[in-house]
């Protein structure tokens, strides 16, 4: 470097750099499955020496095509709002259009799959299939064909109002506009929250705060004073709101509940029965352990206690979030060991960079996928499989109310299409006497859930957390591309169960 210039050393620097993102280096054959974390400046002209020598695995045009994006990722790394905002394709008062015109290729190819699987809700129409709730826009249509009835038809027309292809013709949207004037505002919303997520703003709200500091206390009465409290970027925008929401309500729903500031309470009005308090006191007793001195040098060493097992069963969506969400849930608990468990056939869906999936293997029999440098407090795994099946295998036997907890995201217990798969796994739930808690899109789908297992486990139940609306709920809607006029909220209600258990008594023998 003593004999170049220092412009040209400065692009040297900047522009050829080979840069393997993280997504690249897990496909890579050579290397193992590892979370890739922003290295030092030093770290990265050690990595360019070191590429001098070595010959690289990834092929030329990659390299060239990341060189060429380097200047961006220069531009983005001092000022992050600056690669957003560099040109944004819909600002904040144009976020409002059609599906079909929209701006957005996702969104319009959105509108051609409602186009094409979604019906008219319109009573004069047959049904196309059976009601699942008194709410089902199906249930308001003749099931049976007569002289009166039309055929199904597809959705086809758009509400100017709302955006969304949902009757098939003008003359039947302006027939029951009063019905879908009930949903009409709630679906614009979405609209618009969709559009804003494809806007190629700056997100700020998806800024994530770190650890907890130990003279901070966190508030967890509501969505205001838990961001207030966790020190988050001050979210003064509804639709920002609701945008942050839909991602923590996943980590922070399991936390209300497990936490010792938990707003659900034994008292009149907070939910919690005399049994949820007990299954919720030992959760509590392994998750806040008292301090016990502990250092990083030889003789701050202590033992600690094994890690809380939270079983996310059926994962789908909620598998793939971004770990940085994940982890405000070990935030919230920092001395202990929290070990994340995704058990469902879908648990690997929308991570396709992650396949193919390990090999099954006598030291890892389900192909579990582990990750483990997260963080130093929390590990995940993932395991496509059904949970009864490894149950039977006597894969995470012994379970322990001190250390172990079920949770549910919108399982669907008693939905006609989804209940059989759950009747061989909810015995195995109930032997194991931990705590079991489950959400659900709406009222009516959290009492038919809690209904139908009732009715399987025949009153072999302790009810921890009684149905309710969840404090932490998503405060985005989500449409129903299948049913445009459906439309729900991710994690609106909360209830929690057991297996029923017995105190055993000793009877005291009489006088002989």
């Amino acid at each position: 470097m003593e004999f170049t210039c220092q412009k040209c050393a400065q692009a040297l620097r900047l522009g050829f750099r080979p840069h393997i993102s993280s997504i690249r280096a897990r496909t890579l054959p050579h290397l193992k499955r590892r979370y890739h974390r922003p290295n030092t400046q030093a770290s990265s002209f050690h990595r360019q020496a070191c590429s001098v020598s070595r010959p690289s695995n990834i092929n030329t045009g990659t390299i060239i095509a990341r060189s060429v994006s380097s200047s961006v990722s220069q531009v983005a790394a001092a000022d992050p709002s600056a690669a957003y905002n560099a040109k944004p394709l819909l600002k904040p008062d144009n976020l409002f259009h059609s599906f079909t015109n929209s701006p957005s290729p996702e969104i319009r190819q959105r509108a051609a799959f409602i186009k094409q699987n979604a019906f008219c809700p319109h009573p004069s129409h047959r049904q196309t299939r059976v009601p699942t709730s008194p709410h089902d826009s199906e249930s308001r249509k003749s099931p049976e064909a007569s002289s009166d009835s039309q055929p199904p038809a597809h959705s086809q027309f758009e509400c100017p109002d709302c955006g969304v292809p949902i009757y098939c013709s003008e003359g039947h949207w302006m027939d029951d506009f009063e019905a879908h004037l009930e949903v009409c505002e709630t679906i614009r919303q979405i609209n618009e929250d969709d559009h804003d997520l494809r806007s190629r703003r700056f997100f700020s709200e998806f800024n994530y705060p770190g650890l907890q500091e130990d003279d901070s206390i966190v508030n967890m009465t509501n969505w205001d004073t838990f961001l207030y409290t966790r020190q988050f970027d001050a979210i003064n925008n509804d639709r920002h709101m609701r945008q942050v929401t839909r991602l923590l309500t996943y980590p922070v729903t399991i936390a209300s509940v497990l936490h010792e500031l938990s707003p659900y309470n034994i008292r009149k009005g907070g939910r919690l029965t005399p049994e949820g308090l007990k299954s919720l006191s030992a959760l509590r007793y392994t998750l806040h352990p008292p301090r016990t001195g502990e250092g990083s040098k030889m003789a701050g060493l202590r033992v600690k206690a094994p890690p809380v097992r939270i079983f996310i069963l059926g994962a789908r969506a909620e598998s793939s979030l971004p770990r940085d969400v994940w982890l405000q849930l070990s935030y919230l608990f920092p001395r202990a060991l929290i070990n994340l468990i995704f058990i469902g056939p879908e648990s690997m869906a929308n991570r396709d960079d992650e396949f193919p999936l390990p090999e099954r293997t006598p030291s890892n029999p389900f192909g579990g996928i582990v990750e483990d440098r997260l963080h130093s407090l929390m590990k995940i795994t993932t395991y496509v499989d059904y949970f009864h099946t490894m149950h039977q295998a006597n894969m995470f036997q012994p379970y322990d109310p001190y250390f172990d907890c079920f949770m549910l995201f919108h399982p669907g217990l008693g939905h006609p299409a989804s209940s059989h798969e759950w009747e061989e796994t909810l015995p195995h739930l109930l032997q194991t006497k931990v705590p079991i808690l489950c959400t659900g899109y709406s009222e009516w789908d959290m009492q038919r859930d809690m209904d139908w297992v009732m009715e399987k486990c025949g009153g072999e139940v302790d009810m921890l957390l009684e149905p309710g609306e969840n404090k932490f709920r998503s405060l985005r809607w989500d449409l129903n591309d299948m049913d445009p006029h459906d439309v729900s909220c991710g994690n609106w209600g909360l209830w929690g169960f057991r297996g029923k258990r017995y105190e055993a008594t000793y009877k005291e023998s009489g006088p002989e």
